[in-house]
């Protein structure tokens, strides 16, 4: 299903998410691979958790996945910019920066699964534009101190396109100077949000980005205002990765919330991407 004549790597970025983020991982990558095929090229990079623990804990993949230590991979010169005790897991989408920067290259959350190829994504492949960048849609503007720089869309980075040879690290660190220098000090950033807004300026200030519809793939979860269905493409499973949501939602635990959203498309998830059922072992209870 994917568009003849184009090279294409996907990668994902896992690191100390609860069990049922790794499975999400393993339906995403099925998706991906049911879609792409073995022409495309496949790499999970990992951090702050084992190779081998990783891959045990993620389950059965198709041939040819990729597994590559990130740990140590988020670069130097962005490091200054992240305060001290940002929530874990900021950061680590930018190790390293590109794994395929002769490809184009689609980073996928390791919560964003996909079983049909979106009609924004074939869009992107087919017009084969130098500088033109895929984001997914949000259901709202949540793009931190970057907001003024991103253009006029909701976008999201669980869903981020880049064509071969675009230099990403020139581009986050023009949005890193121009943001300093209206500060008059260097930016700091502060939460989840900087990081998706760092993104989202980086890509538009280039140029025009494209962005994956949410009926295509909705930002999904039991909690106002995503979406608690799925889209006709896929689902971006937004929270799935927490150990434990320390909030209610309607004088219920949010975690018990998000087990009964994750087991009610369990099954479901599974037809559509086509990942082997042996692995859909019981999960234990979480939170």
């Amino acid at each position: 299903m994917s568009v003849p004549g184009t090279k294409i790597g996907i990668r994902w970025t896992i690191g100390a998410v609860s069990e049922r983020g790794f499975e999400a991982l393993r339906l995403s990558i099925w998706g991906a691979w049911r879609l792409f095929g073995e022409e495309a090229a496949y790499v999970v990079c990992c951090n702050t958790v084992p190779l081998d623990e990783a891959r045990a804990r993620t389950g059965p993949l198709p041939r040819g996945v990729a597994w590559h230590e990130a740990t140590g991979e988020v670069p130097p010169w962005i490091r200054p910019h992240f305060e001290e005790g940002m929530a874990e897991g900021v950061g680590w989408k930018f190790a390293p920066l590109r794994h395929f920067p002769d490809r184009y290259e689609l980073a996928l959350d390791n919560d964003c699964i996909l079983w049909a190829l979106p009609e924004t994504v074939r869009c992107w492949l087919e017009r084969r534009e130098p500088d033109l960048c895929l984001m997914a849609e949000d259901t709202r503007r949540c793009l931190g101190q970057f907001d003024e720089l991103c253009g006029p869309l909701a976008l999201n980075s669980g869903i981020r396109g880049l064509p071969p040879g675009f230099d990403l690290e020139a581009a986050l660190r023009h949005v890193l100077e121009e943001k300093s220098r209206a500060l008059g000090q260097p930016v700091v950033m502060t939460s989840e949000l900087d990081e998706q807004g760092l993104q989202a300026a980086a890509l538009a200030l280039r140029r025009e980005v494209l962005a994956v519809r949410l009926d295509e793939v909705t930002i999904c979860s039991p909690f106002w205002p995503h979406r608690p269905e799925l889209g006709r493409c896929g689902a971006h499973f937004v929270g799935l990765n927490a150990r434990h949501i320390p909030w209610d939602y309607y004088e219920r635990p949010a975690d018990e919330w998000m087990r009964e959203h994750w087991a009610r498309h369990r099954p479901r998830l599974y037809e559509l991407t086509g990942a082997p059922r042996e692995a859909a072992a019981p999960l234990p209870l979480e939170g």
